[in-house]
C-alpha cells in the first residue's frame, strides 16, 4: 500500500462522512480515524465494514397502524442487501425484535460493506427497502416502534 492509495481512501471518507476505517491488505493493516467537524452535515459514524454504521433515526409521520414508529433511513448512498449473503437469512423482517446495536442490514458503498446497526431497542413494522435495491442517503429503509 503506497501514500497515493493512503491519499485516495482519506479523500472517500472525507467524500461519504465517514470517521473510521479499518483495512487489512495481506499483512498490512491499516486505521484511519478522522474527527467531525463542526457543523458537518452527517453525524457521526463510527465505523466503516463489519463493526456497524449507526443508522439515521427521525420520527415518522403517524400511520394508521403505528402512530408512534420511527423512519430508520439510510446514512449513505449505496445497495442495500438484507442478509449476509444471498443464501442466509434476513436480518430482520415484518415483526422482527431488535436490540440497540443489532445489524438491520448491509449497504454496500463504493465497494466497502456497512452494517447498519440498530440505535434503540424495538420491533420492525416494515421492511422499507428491497434486497440487491439501490438506496439514497436518508431514505427510509425501516419503520420501527
Amino acid at each position: 500500500m503506497d501514500t497515493n492509495q493512503i491519499k485516495e481512501i482519506a479523500k472517500t471518507m472525507k467524500e461519504n462522512g465517514l470517521t473510521l476505517l479499518e483495512l487489512t491488505e495481506g499483512e498490512v493493516s491499516l486505521r484511519l480515524e478522522r474527527k467531525e467537524t463542526q457543523g458537518a452535515e452527517v453525524s457521526s459514524f463510527p465505523a466503516v465494514g463489519l463493526t456497524g454504521v449507526p443508522a439515521m433515526i427521525s420520527d415518522a409521520e403517524p400511520t394508521s397502524k403505528f402512530d408512534d414508529a420511527m423512519l430508520i433511513k439510510s446514512p449513505m448512498v449505496g445497495v442495500f442487501f438484507a442478509a449476509a449473503s444471498p443464501d442466509a437469512k434476513p436480518y430482520v423482517a415484518e415483526c422482527s425484535r431488535v436490540k440497540k446495536g443489532d445489524t438491520l442490514c448491509v449497504i454496500e458503498a463504493m465497494k466497502l460493506l456497512n452494517e447498519i446497526i440498530a440505535e434503540r431497542d424495538g420491533e420492525i413494522v416494515e421492511v422499507c427497502a428491497a434486497d440487491g435495491q439501490a438506496v439514497e442517503f436518508s431514505q427510509v429503509l425501516f419503520k420501527m416502534v
